[in-house]
C-alpha cells in the first residue's frame, strides 16, 4: 500500500484530517514518507541544495561563530546541539574548523538530534566519533553551548487557516481526489495571531506553525547558558502577511523544481513553507530566551569573513581561470541568491557578553 492509500484510508476510517496531519504523513510516515524514505534528498541527485551542500566554507563560518559564543561563555565545556543535519555535512565542516583549536575541541560535545533514520544511517557513516545521536533533546543534560538548526523550521508540519467570516481551518477529505474542506479553527490557532496582534483580511490563506512554538519552548528549558541559532527562510509577521502572501507560502521541491502540487506525488517530495521569525521571537521571549539579532545569510557570512574564506577554499586550483569561476558561482549563489532568502535567528539564555561577530553587519 502505498501513502496515498494510507492517507486515503486514514480519511474514510476517521474522516477528514486536517492539513498538519497530512502534511506529517506525507513528510514523515514511516518507511513512505518523504523525509523516512531512502530516496536522495540533498545536492546534484537530489531534490534541492542547502547552503551546507554547495562549500565547506559555510559551516566553517558557522565553527568560526560557535568558537567565539564558547570564548564569551569562559571556555567552558561546549555543547553543541544539531537539530536535523541532513547528510551531517554541516557537522563535518564544523568540527574540522573546531578541531584546530585544541582546547576546545577535547572539551566538545556534538550531539545530533535527528528524527529520519534513514538521515541518521547516512550521517552516523562518516561523522566522527566526537558525535552522538539522539532522539530528544531531553536526553541530553545541562546543555551550555549552542543549540543550532539549519533549514529545520521549513520542514515542520503546518496548519493552514484561512480568514472568512471568522477563522477557518483547512483539512482533508477524499471523494475520487483529495478535497480541502474548511472548518472552525481551534482556540489554539486563533490565540497565535492574537499573541502576535496579527489580523488577517478576508479571504486571506496562511499557515501557522504551532510545532515551532512547542519546539522553542522545549529549547529553551534545556538549554542552561548559551545561544540558540535557527537557520531558515521565512520572514518577520510584517512581510509574512503582506498581501502579495495571500495565498500563503506553502511550496514542493522535486528533482530542483519548485511547485505547488501538494496532493500529488504523495511522499515523493519535500513540503515546506515560509518561518515566522517574530513568532520564534515572541514565544522565545516567554520562555527565557533573549533576541540577539536577526540577519540575513548574505550579512552573516561577510561579517563572518566569507571573502577570505571562499578564496583560501581554491588556493590550490591549478587552473586560476576554473577557481575564479567557482569562487564567482559560489559567491552569488550563497550571498545573492540565497543570501537574502536565508536568515539567521540567533538567541542567548544566561549569558552577558559582547555583541556576536555575525550581527556585526545588522543594521
Amino acid at each position: 500500500m502505498n501513502l496515498s492509500d494510507i492517507i486515503i484510508q486514514r480519511i474514510k476510517a476517521d474522516g477528514p484530517i486536517s492539513f498538519q496531519e497530512y502534511m506529517e504523513m506525507c513528510l514523515y510516515y514511516p518507511d513512505h514518507g518523504y523525509y523516512s524514505s531512502k530516496s536522495n534528498k540533498i545536492g546534484a541527485n537530489g531534490d534541492f541544495y542547502t547552503s551546507s551542500s554547495l562549500t565547506p566554507v559555510f559551516g566553517i563560518l558557522i565553527g568560526k561563530q560557535l568558537e567565539e559564543m564558547w570564548e564569551i561563555l569562559g571556555k567552558q565545556p561546549f555543547t553543541i546541539v544539531e537539530y536535523g543535519a541532513g547528510t551531517g555535512m554541516l557537522c563535518h565542516d564544523i568540527l574540522s574548523y573546531l578541531e584546530n583549536n585544541k582546547q576546545m575541541y577535547e572539551q566538545l560535545k556534538y550531539c545530533i538530534i535527528e528524527k529520519s533514520h534513514v538521515m541518521r544511517e547516512i550521517e552516523m557513516s562518516h561523522l566522527s566519533g566526537k558525535v552522538s545521536w539522539h532522539n530528544s533533546i531531553n536526553e541530553i543534560p545541562e546543555i551550555n553551548g549552542c543549540i543550532l538548526s539549519n533549514e529545520l523550521l521549513d520542514n515542520f508540519a503546518v496548519h493552514q487557516v484561512v480568514m472568512c467570516d471568522k477563522l477557518m481551518e483547512v483539512f482533508i477529505d477524499h471523494d475520487q481526489n483529495f478535497k480541502e474542506v474548511l472548518l472552525p479553527a481551534s482556540g489554539e490557532l486563533t490565540d497565535y495571531l492574537n499573541e502576535l496582534e496579527v489580523t488577517l483580511p478576508p479571504g486571506f490563506r496562511t499557515e501557522i506553525n504551532l510545532q515551532a512554538i512547542k519546539w522553542i519552548k522545549e529549547i529553551s528549558s534545556s538549554l542552561k547558558s548559551g545561544y540558540v541559532m535557527t537557520i531558515d527562510y521565512g520572514f518577520l509577521s510584517a512581510e509574512l502577511y503582506k498581501t502579495c502572501r495571500s495565498e500563503g507560502t506553502l511550496m514542493c521541491y522535486k528533482n530542483h523544481q519548485i511547485n505547488q502540487c501538494i496532493y500529488e506525488n504523495v511522499g515523493g517530495q519535500d513540503i515546506t513553507s515560509h518561518v515566522n521569525f517574530s513568532a520564534l521571537v515572541h514565544w522565545g521571549k516567554k520562555f527565557g530566551l533573549e533576541e540577539c539579532g536577526l540577519i540575513d545569510q548574505c550579512h552573516f557570512l561577510l561579517a563572518m569573513g566569507f571573502k577570505e574564506y571562499i578564496q583560501q577554499a581554491f588556493l590550490h586550483e591549478n587552473n586560476l581561470m576554473q577557481a575564479a569561476r567557482k569562487i564567482a558561482v559560489l559567491s552569488h549563489t550563497l550571498l545573492i541568491d540565497m543570501g537574502s532568502k536565508y536568515k539567521f535567528l540567533i538567541q542567548q539564555k544566561g549569558v552577558n557578553g559582547k555583541r556576536l561577530s555575525g550581527l556585526n553587519h545588522l543594521v
